[in-house]
């Protein structure tokens, strides 16, 4: 197996806000890695810190109440955390992009989309305007947008919502960043557009080698997309693994409630689960496991103390007390069981393929 490179590393991220109320702990500790040409899935519900996580790397927080209290952003041997905003700039759009949720607020309903997608190639790869016209017609066609040379001249409010979130795709990718954050680029879409979008995010992946942070609430995009799964709860992560480990071998109780909630082509309507509860506040984290009070399978120490993230495998670690030796025995919800018990008929079917 080749080992990939390391691309970006997050160590003991933590971030504040501090409001009229008190100091918002919005990122307690959140450790993750980027490796070359793979695609990372951020998942959690709203709230679970997955936009400040990615926006801290661009560093894009509010500067008058936000504060990186602690921890590293390491990217091309530099703490992005540490940065000027001078030397930010600088990798801004160029080395790391960002497609936002919303293409209608992050277009400028101003300028044409042709000026809007030179801007980058101007500001960063020194082009001539006719050399940033041509890249930009090319960048229109390369994802997919017919009659390129027509639509440059175009503004913003001439375009169909799943044709602006791929002028926001071509703006982001105009200088081939080697990491490119999408935040939830397909929420504002419908379902067949959000399948075009994300085909297109695969595709141009694949071509230029970039390394892609997916931000969503939806499991079922990430199933699609990513190589890894990160699973975000109340501004920490608290599983992370391969998509399969994630969907199939989930461990801990809140992966369990996400992937019960999902709906899938056999369920019944009783089957589908809703988490308890609401998310923690965090202007007083609680003390033990953030997800306790809406867990069902919740042992006394979570109300105590914060778990460890234990190692399942190789690729896959759980931050979840069930996984203590001394822990009692569990059994996930029905929906989890089904699927882990698709995935070890599926593995011994390959198995006993490769083994003939």
């Amino acid at each position: 197996m080749e080992i990939k490179k390391k691309v970006l590393e997050v160590n003991d991220l933590h971030i504040s806000f501090h409001t009229f109320a008190g100091e918002v702990q919005a990122i307690r500790g959140v450790n993750f890695d980027l490796y070359e040409g793979e695609t990372l899935a951020i998942v959690g519900e709203s709230g679970s810190g997955k936009s400040v996580t990615t926006k801290s790397i661009m560093r894009l927080l509010p500067e008058h109440n936000s504060q990186i209290k602690s921890g590293e952003i390491l990217f091309n041997n530099e703490n992005l955390a540490k940065l000027s905003d001078k030397k930010m700039q600088k990798i801004r759009g160029k080395e790391i992009s960002m497609i936002f949720q919303d293409p209608m607020t992050s277009l400028n309903p101003t300028m044409t989309v042709g000026k809007q997608i030179m801007e980058p190639l101007l500001k960063h790869q020194n082009m001539s305007k006719a050399e940033a016209k041509s890249r930009a017609i090319e960048l229109i066609k390369m994802v997919g947008i017919p009659k390129a040379e027509l639509r440059f001249k175009q503004y913003p409010h001439q375009f169909s919502g799943g044709m602006r979130q791929r002028v926001v795709i071509a703006i982001a990718l105009a200088c081939n960043p080697k990491v490119l954050i999408a935040d939830e680029p397909t929420t504002a879409l419908d379902v067949t557009i959000q399948a075009q979008i994300l085909e297109l995010m695969k595709d141009l992946q694949s071509k230029i080698n970039t390394s892609i942070i997916f931000i969503t609430h939806d499991l079922g995009v990430v199933a699609n997309v990513a190589d890894r799964v990160a699973v975000m709860y109340g501004g920490k992560i608290v599983e992370v693994g391969t998509v399969d480990e994630i969907f199939y071998n989930p461990k801990h109780p809140y992966t369990w409630g996400l992937i019960s909630s999902m709906p899938s082509l056999d369920s019944d309507d009783e089957d589908l689960y809703a988490i308890p509860g609401t998310p923690p506040d965090l202007l007083n984290p609680p003390k033990g496991d953030a997800f306790a009070p809406r867990n069902e399978y919740a042992l006394k120490i979570d109300l105590e103390q914060q778990p460890p993230m234990y190692k399942v495998s190789d690729t896959h670690y759980a931050a979840t007390w069930l996984l203590h030796p001394n822990a009692p025995k569990v059994e996930p919800p029905l929906a989890v069981r089904k699927r882990m018990h698709q995935f070890k008929q599926d593995n011994s079917l390959v198995s006993t393929k490769e083994g003939r």
